[in-house]
């Protein structure tokens, strides 16, 4: 089902969409309909914020840790060990 937007621009605004709109070689329409669903796939989703907010309390913790070398002998290490 489809529904209408109504969206009122001064003569200036109209006139200007307009052109742009000639230029890509559509309609008015075509072209408010095309930016707007460009417009709603870089909107954001509110992922960014969630990640972050994950990142931020982990960061809260303080766990030991190693020297990133001797970590990275451990885990090679441990790819030739058999399973327990």
């Amino acid at each position: 089902m489809s529904k209408r937007l109504q969206v009122v621009l001064d003569d200036a605004e109209y006139r200007e969409l307009q052109r742009i709109a000639r230029s890509r070689s559509v309609t008015l329409s075509e072209w408010a309909r095309q930016t707007l669903r460009e417009a709603s796939r870089r909107a954001p989703t509110g992922q960014a914020e969630r990640k972050l907010g994950a990142v931020r309390a982990a960061a809260r913790h303080s766990f030991p840790t190693a020297d990133i070398d001797e970590m990275l002998r451990e885990i090679e290490a441990g790819y030739g060990s058999p399973p327990e």
